[in-house]
């Protein structure tokens, strides 16, 4: 089965490096000009997913937004799900699971098995229960072409603090973090399938990406204050690797498809000239 790093490879060489957030909260449902509801949650995301789906290379549905309206909530995003993939995009689901033991594998069955009706083809999962404690993701990741993103250092302000903090090794948490995903990405060829979450609005890192071999999901772009541009100051050489992740940078141009595809393509030109892809 062909991996996730070389499917997400494809898919930026072809439709331009990046991601779109679908985030339907409910100042963005209001602003559309639809109700907080099930209904306006499904009208959203149908909108996005015909405008998009076939246009930008990875769709990020953040799942908490579908997840607060109940189990009809959750149907409207296994649907958004199915029909994305149906159109060539990538699903990244960002569900920022992280768990031990028999949960954490509960956690891959759901989203990282086929047989799943939530399977997508990559998942956002969190270290701080330890690396190590996310290895059914990865496993179950490898086995079936998927991927996982996990948090290395993420754009929220109160992450520093964990984040930068120095372990008994002098190395801090996010390094360490970043360290153990490259050994998961060693020898994988053209792209790892195992993703670090990095965020553009960190500034200087202070860690080293060299060796993660993998993609590098740059959240905080736009309404959260960072520029394309500023992932060269964060990313420096390790900008062929990165995904941007934009949300209402996009969506906020909707709910005119039309509208939504210039401003995806817009910002597909944008990333292309800061990643100086061609």
């Amino acid at each position: 089965m062909e991996s996730f790093g070389a499917r997400l490879h494809r898919a930026v060489r072809e439709r331009g490096p990046l991601c779109v957030g679908i985030d339907p909260h409910p100042a963005l449902l209001a602003r559309w000009g639809l109700a907080d509801d099930v209904d306006g949650l499904r009208r959203f995301a149908a909108t996005v997913v015909d405008a998009l789906g076939d246009r930008v290379a990875v769709v990020k549905p953040q799942s908490a937004f579908f997840e607060r309206f109940g189990s009809h909530g959750v149907a409207v995003l296994e649907s958004t799900i199915r029909q994305l993939r149906e159109r060539g995009a990538l699903v990244l689901l960002d569900v920022k699971r992280g768990d031990i033991g028999s949960t954490v594998q509960a956690y891959a069955s759901a989203y990282l098995d086929p047989s799943s009706p939530m399977h997508v083809d990559a998942i956002t999962a969190s270290p701080f229960l330890g690396v190590g404690s996310l290895a059914p993701m990865f496993e179950l990741a490898a086995e079936h072409g998927g991927g996982v993103f996990v948090l290395a250092l993420t754009s929220n302000p109160e992450g520093a603090s964990v984040q930068r903090a120095t372990t008994a090794d002098g190395r801090t948490v996010a390094q360490t973090v970043i360290d153990e995903i490259s050994q998961l990405n060693a020898g994988a060829e053209p792209l790892g399938s195992i993703g670090a979450v990095v965020g553009a609005t960190v500034g200087e890192t202070g860690c080293d990406l060299s060796a993660m071999n993998g993609p590098l999901l740059a959240p905080g772009l736009g309404a959260q204050g960072a520029t394309a541009a500023d992932l060269r100051v964060v990313f420096g050489s390790s900008l062929p690797a990165v995904l941007p992740s934009y949300s209402r940078e996009v969506l906020g141009a909707g709910p005119d498809p039309e509208a939504l595809r210039a401003a995806a393509d817009r910002t597909v030109a944008d990333c292309r000239a800061a990643l100086k892809l061609s």
